[in-house]
């Protein structure tokens, strides 16, 4: 990680790094809650790659140093199914630090929680802004997308889709798709897909703990 990165005192993601304006959001958080002064360093992204240095001045920021832009990094999609209540805001969360550049929201045959087709798209607004979040804490430079939810099993027909279940081989290279199922395992219907089974370890994890160890696990391989 470039040094300017890890030693700003916030990151944030703008809509312009030419003139970068905080959201009403970020701008609280910035002189509000971190109380940042005037000089202090601030690193803005875009979210596709690009980012700069700016300053704290007069309740805003200043762009000083030039724009960078990063090379993509390693591309990995985790789907998973949704875990229940704020576990699913953790998962984002820890998905998005590690790295993984898709998240897909899955319902499966046997999954607990399933939402309601009305209340979907602001339960995902929520959880963008966790994810938000978690990419200005840990620095990204590339936002990962958001998606679903969506019935497992038109994940399952996509290209590099690996499923993750105990009976499977270790993982040995990188996926392009990692599904996580939930706590009531796949179904039979599920399972006859015909994607590679990998396996994520030898202990039964919750859902959200999957979806994070299968992520690292991907990110890690080549």
């Amino acid at each position: 990680m470039n040094p300017a990165l890890r030693s700003s005192a916030a990151h944030v993601f703008v809509d312009s790094l030419d003139a970068p304006v905080p959201s009403d959001d970020d701008a609280h958080h910035l002189f509000r809650v971190l109380r940042l002064r005037d000089g202090e360093v601030v690193t803005v992204s875009d979210g596709n790659g690009s980012w700069r240095t700016t300053e704290v001045a007069a309740g805003g920021l200043l762009a000083t140093g030039p724009v960078v832009s990063e090379s993509k990094p390693p591309e990995v999609t985790i789907a998973a199914a949704i875990p229940k209540g704020d576990r699913c805001e953790w998962m984002v969360q820890k998905l998005t630090e590690v790295g993984v550049s898709r998240i897909i929201l899955l319902h499966c045959a046997r999954s607990v929680v399933r939402w309601d087709a009305a209340k979907a798209p602001r339960q995902l607004e929520r959880l963008r802004k966790v994810m938000l979040g978690a990419a200005a804490q840990s620095r990204r430079v590339w936002l990962p997308l958001l998606e679903g939810p969506v019935e497992v099993t038109k994940v399952l027909s996509l290209p590099g889709v690996v499923l993750a279940e105990p009976d499977g081989a270790p993982l040995a290279a990188r996926p392009e798709v990692l599904v996580v199922g939930p706590e009531g395992g796949f179904s039979p219907e599920e399972l006859a897909a015909a994607v590679p089974r990998v396996s994520l370890g030898s202990t039964v994890m919750r859902v959200e703990t999957a979806a994070v160890v299968g992520a690292v696990q991907a990110l890690m391989v080549t």
